[in-house]
């Protein structure tokens, strides 16, 4: 089972998929994939009443696709979550969860262009597992973290490298080399929880066709358990709120590619999850 959204930037509509690719009208359960309808246990009933036969089939051929979850409350992010990332990036791996914040309206579409900012010179690529927050997590336990997840998704985490890293723009701050608009495409499904292991899922990333990044979660740092009880402690999560695991390596900034340009092509994808892709554009 496969949520999306699908229409017009800002006029999307929920539909599901199911497993022999039937596209079913939500609109019967709720107006959007969000927080709210995460909150009232929205996967579950969508299962139920897909199992029933009781959703309309529907057909989105043609249309644009949305990202999974409408703007989400807060973006948390976490950096350096893989090593191999930390050390291409010149740091250590961190001994506890880095984390920054992305403002939400930089989530767009998988498929929408992504704006190269005006003074940009180091547009880089991040291909990373994004968890979907399901239920109030406040406190939790590691054993119990899971349960707060409703699902997973593909987020591709773009990243101005001069606003982010140089100390004379950053101000010793990454926020202003994450949050650039459309720096965070997401999609182009959410896949619930129970039917992913993020453990154990590929992730790859290529620019113009050519390989940058292959690896998988089972590198990662902190799992995504450990993520949410640890970030827990220190915020409240609330439903829909969206959480970018970290990157692998294979990223401009590791030296090894150019960064990007307008009219090259980024795309991403992880095992079950989906793939994107994305034109830059000039701001």
């Amino acid at each position: 089972m496969r949520l999306m959204r699908v229409g017009a930037a800002g006029a999307e509509r929920p539909v599901v998929l199911d497993d022999l690719d039937r596209a079913f009208d939500l609109s019967g359960l709720t107006s959007d994939l969000d927080g709210d309808f995460l909150a009232v246990d929205g996967v579950a009933r969508t299962r139920q009443a897909l199992a029933a036969g009781s959703l309309p089939e529907t057909t989105i051929d043609g249309e644009r696709i949305g990202a999974p979850i409408a703007r989400p409350p807060s973006v948390v992010c976490v950096g350096m979550n893989y090593a191999a990332h930390a050390a291409e990036s010149g740091a250590e791996p961190p001994a506890q969860p880095v984390l920054f914040f992305k403002h939400p309206n930089t989530v767009v579409g998988p498929y929408d262009q992504v704006l190269v900012p005006r003074g940009a010179t180091k547009v880089d690529w991040e291909v990373e597992l994004a968890v979907v927050i399901g239920r109030r997590a406040r406190y939790v336990d590691l054993d119990d973290a899971l349960s707060h997840v409703a699902g997973y998704t593909v987020s591709n985490d773009v990243s101005e490298r001069h606003f982010q890293l140089d100390p004379a723009v950053s101000g010793g701050q990454w926020g202003k080399g994450k949050c650039c608009e459309t720096f965070n495409p997401l999609g182009p499904w959410l896949v619930p929880a129970d039917e992913v292991d993020p453990a154990a899922l590929g992730l790859r990333s290529f620019v113009n066709g050519e390989p940058r990044q292959d690896s998988t979660t089972a590198d990662m740092l902190f799992g995504v358990a450990e993520l949410v009880a640890h970030i827990s402690q220190f915020m409240v999560l609330e439903p829909g709120d969206l959480l970018n695991t970290g990157t692998p390596q294979g990223v401009a900034l590791s030296g090894r590619f150019p960064y990007l340009s307008v009219d090259d092509v980024m795309e991403i994808e992880i095992d079950g999850l989906g793939r994107q892709r994305q034109v830059l554009a000039k701001a």
